[in-house]
């Protein structure tokens, strides 16, 4: 009686399992095809990215190779081009070379391009605060106390483990302009992190004892 009772359950199941197939094929067929598409779509939208990181590659290096100082605007022009581009790779490439050769000298320039590839560019957290770096290392000659703090307030206020490097450029800034206790201070919030390389921390010490024991 039991095993009969098992086999009518059994047959019963399989039938509401069968009948939800035919009542909702439709409905399946539908969700099935959308899957297929997502998984085409992302095969085909990889393809087109790795194509596309080939092709800025390659203008990348025939630009760069074409460098001549007869030629420097037409360089310019195109790793301005290549800068909003908005790649995570050639357009910071493209940025340095452009302040390394001096194509352009007009900081309020430079600045725009920095702010592109910071705003624009999907980064890699401690890259984007490189780039950071750099803008700050960059404007540091020329800014006013308040804009270079600005500059890098996104590294300052985190464990960002370009925080030191950030510490030690403003230190040497307010140094370079005679505020000794502003770059006392700066020097000994170095000691104080925990993420900070040995040498870093050897050389703040350094400079706190021969230049700021006062």
């Amino acid at each position: 009686m039991d095993e009969e009772t098992a086999i009518i359950n059994s047959n019963t199941r399989n039938e509401k399992i069968k009948n939800f197939f035919i009542n909702n094929r439709k409905i399946l067929i539908s969700i099935l095809l959308i899957i297929l598409m997502m998984i085409l779509g992302y095969f085909v939208f990889s393809e087109y990215k790795k194509n596309q990181k080939i092709k800025i590659s390659d203008q990348y290096n025939s630009i760069i190779t074409e460098y001549s100082d007869n030629d420097k605007e037409k360089i310019k022009n195109s790793l301005v081009d290549l800068i909003y581009e908005n790649d995570s790779t050639y357009s910071p490439l493209s940025l340095y070379f452009i302040i390394d050769n001096k194509l352009i000298t007009e900081r309020s320039k430079i600045n725009k391009l920095f702010d592109n590839i910071i705003d624009n560019i999907s980064l890699e957290k401690e890259i984007r605060n490189l780039i950071i770096y750099k803008k700050a290392l960059f404007n540091a000659d020329e800014s006013q106390e308040n804009e270079l703090l600005e500059i890098l307030k996104p590294i300052l206020n985190s464990e960002s483990v370009w925080k030191s490097q950030a510490l030690y450029l403003i230190a040497e800034y307010f140094y370079a302009k005679e505020e000794k206790q502003k770059s006392k201070e700066f020097f000994e919030q170095i000691l104080l992190l925990e993420n900070v390389s040995q040498d870093l921390k050897i050389e703040a010490q350094k400079r706190l004892n021969r230049d700021l024991s006062e």
